[in-house]
């Protein structure tokens, strides 16, 4: 039975990971975001052969590596030519790059679902594209995208955990550091467990919220 410094020490030390880990996941889910936008963007309204083929490489590069094996690139291979980035800095980046070609896909599809009429009506009357865009299509693309959304938000807090293997000082990488000085294995990979959930259950209740808040709201 551990005693209540034991247990204080994993317990403050795995929170410590958790907000860690926390930063991380929002951190990648900005660049995610934006990047996977973008593309998505030009991949809808821009016909242009050479540039669907490259995001198109992107997206199949991205999803069918390892995250980990980019995290390694990011982390050991850009410190080989002098490019030297944080653990944080490169688990942020890697997983930012791998879920905007996640979002990408999610993006499209949510504009592709959309009627062409809308955006023809829009313009019709006098909005620029650029409004037509963030007051008719951006609003109704996310509301059919978030059950999407969603579940890139959860998997994304649970993959911060590999973000460990380049020393990145969240949740895992505490656990295995604590495991080696108290030898309270069970204990402190239970707490982990819990510390995930407790991160991602509130994610998951809240896009449920919104998803039911949008299916009122389009009736």
């Amino acid at each position: 039975m551990p005693s209540l410094d034991t247990f204080t020490l994993i317990a403050l030390t795995l929170a410590r990971g958790a907000w860690k880990a926390a930063q991380v996941a929002a951190g990648a889910a900005l660049i995610a975001a934006g990047l996977g936008l973008l593309l998505a963007l030009l991949v809808v309204f821009v016909r242009h052969r050479a540039l669907q083929w490259a995001i198109a490489a992107y997206i199949e590069w991205m999803r069918n590596v390892p995250a980990l094996a980019h995290l390694f690139v990011l982390y050991f291979g850009l410190a080989s030519v002098g490019v030297r980035l944080s653990p944080l800095t490169a688990a942020i980046v890697g997983l930012g790059l791998v879920g905007a070609a996640i979002l990408c896909d999610v993006f499209a599809a949510g504009l592709r679902c959309l009627h062409a009429g809308q955006r023809e009506a829009a313009l019709a009357v006098g909005l620029t594209p650029a409004q037509t865009l963030r007051s008719v299509l951006l609003p109704q693309m996310l509301r059919v995208t978030l059950p999407s959304l969603g579940n890139y938000a959860s998997q994304l807090v649970k993959d911060t955990s590999i973000a460990s293997a380049i020393a990145a000082p969240e949740v895992m990488f505490y656990a295995r550091n604590l495991v080696t000085s108290t030898f309270e294995t069970p204990l402190i990979y239970l707490t982990a467990m819990l510390l995930y959930a407790a991160m991602v259950l509130p994610i998951s209740w809240a896009f449920t919220r919104l998803e039911r808040n949008a299916a009122r709201g389009a009736r």
